[in-house]
């Protein structure tokens, strides 16, 4: 039978689904997805022989779990660095300043399909939120206006920087003949070439808009999003550009609209990406574990400064733990402990309730019962007193020796603790001096013993005795 699902199992829900589906989202195209996609295999298929009692496929399947997350991060960490910089929430607060409204984008596009006429082939993109320093390289720094001039002199043949890629970065030519990384997804069409598989490839990392132009067929197209998209005229790629990277003032309709058009796109997807989460989610919540009694230690802070406490009664508590899954393991009873409020305390007996959150557990195990419910503390006031020192001997001085002085150095210590106890001490001892071994005047260093462990001695627990010994 299934918990009853909460607020806070829905939003649980919603968040992994909203995750999940943008990892796919970045990684479909990429061999990455493939590798998670295998992965995932692997887990569930750990789930379910765990679950079945195949101990050894089990216990295989869970260390090389562990082998292969390290394997991920080292092989993975540019998608990685990626992935966190996209789910960064603060990267827009902080961000440039987007100056892409700075562009005539419709004499930048007739400047392209000019270049598809002459079948000129160039590669140009515009960078976004995202910085794309990692994934350019061998380019010749520039720093000029965008101008269509600019850009047809670029990529016309025989000129040193028309082999690679231009980058447009907030509104000027920052870089040209860049080479870019290339898509390694199995599924391109042949008749795609270099520049639109370095097209895919970086829109495939990254958030960048790329326009290619075909010198072999002369066809503009638009990438984004690791996808292609033939354009046919200058008007629609002004428009399109334009679109996706002027930012400009957005009227509340606008944004209803754009909030609207981006949660009910891909529908099909986001449906089947809910319909895991949801299954994965009754998997782990579902099968609950077992109801097991554990036995934890009390501990306690925040007693009040004037007061020492004596005891409590009973030291422990017994623990009736659910684990809400069987996926999650049983704590140990070591793991535990009931830490108790004493501030609200008076000088005696107390009783204090243990209540469910005095006591640390692990994600996904809550407590259903503790035996007791109350705990009885009993406190003393706290007071000093100064006690004198009471120097210990064993046996008897060699030959005929006498002990003509015995003085501690310190007389006297003081003590600190409840005052019951306090009261009724008269002296401290120091560890016995063994007489025997002495034949002339010494001066010994020798611990001073508390009579009762809840005096504590305050100048130190060492103190300087002196012998003075003569002949009878």
């Amino acid at each position: 039978m299934f918990p009853l699902i909460r607020v806070q199992d829905i939003a649980d829900i919603l968040i992994m689904s909203f995750l999940v589906y943008q990892l796919y989202r970045w990684f479909k195209n990429t061999k990455t997805l493939q590798v998670l996609i295998g992965l995932g295999s692997l887990a569930l298929l750990y789930v379910v022989t765990k679950n079945l009692g195949l101990f050894m496929t089990s216990w295989i399947l869970q260390e090389l779990g562990t082998v292969f997350f390290i394997l991920l991060i080292v092989i993975f960490q540019t998608e990685i660095r990626q992935a966190l910089y996209r789910f960064s929430l603060f990267r827009n607060l902080f961000g440039r300043e987007d100056t892409g409204n700075s562009v005539d984008f419709l004499q930048f596009s007739t400047t392209v399909f000019t270049l598809a006429g002459s079948r000129t082939g160039a590669l140009i993109v515009f960078q976004r939120d995202e910085p794309l320093d990692e994934y350019l390289l061998h380019g010749v720094p520039l720093d000029a206006l965008l101008s269509g001039q600019l850009v047809s002199t670029i990529f016309q043949n025989g000129t040193p920087l028309h082999d690679g890629a231009v980058l447009i970065k907030e509104g000027r030519v920052a870089q040209a003949s860049s080479h870019l990384p290339l898509s390694t997804s199995p599924d391109l069409p042949q008749h795609y070439g270099t520049r639109h598989r370095a097209a895919l490839g970086l829109t495939e990392r990254s958030d960048a808009v790329v326009v290619v132009v075909s010198e072999e067929r002369g066809a503009v197209s638009l990438v984004r999003g690791g996808e292609l998209e033939p354009v046919q005229t200058p008007e629609l790629l002004a428009e399109a550009l334009h679109g996706l990277l002027a930012r400009t003032v957005q009227t509340t309709a606008a944004l209803g609209n754009g909030i609207r058009q981006t949660v009910f796109a891909d529908l099909r997807t986001k449906g089947l990406v809910v319909i895991l989460i949801t299954a994965a989610w009754l998997m782990i919540t579902g099968r609950q574990g077992e109801i097991i009694t554990v036995t934890a230690p009390l501990r306690f802070h925040n007693l009040p400064e004037k007061l020492v406490l004596i005891k409590s009664d009973p030291e422990t508590v017994d623990l009736q733990l659910k684990v809400l899954s069987s996926l999650i393991p049983t704590p140990k009873s070591s793991e535990l402990v009931a830490d108790l409020d004493l501030s609200t305390i008076k000088e005696g007996s107390t009783g204090i309730t243990v209540k469910n959150g005095d006591v640390k557990l692990p994600l996904g195990v809550v407590v259903s019962a503790v035996t007791p419910t109350t705990v009885t503390v009993t406190a003393d006031r706290k007071v000093s007193r100064d006690i004198p020192i009471k120097v210990t001997t064993v046996k008897s001085l060699p030959g005929r020796r006498r002990l003509r002085l015995l003085r501690p150095q310190p007389a006297s210590m003081t003590v600190e603790g409840p005052q019951r106890v306090v009261d009724r001490i008269d002296n401290l001892p120091t560890e016995a001096i063994d007489l025997s071994g002495i034949t002339q005047n010494s001066t010994l260093e020798r611990k001073v013993t508390s009579p009762d462990p809840s005096v504590r001695v305050l100048q130190g627990e060492k103190v300087s005795v002196t012998l003075e010994i003569s002949r009878k």
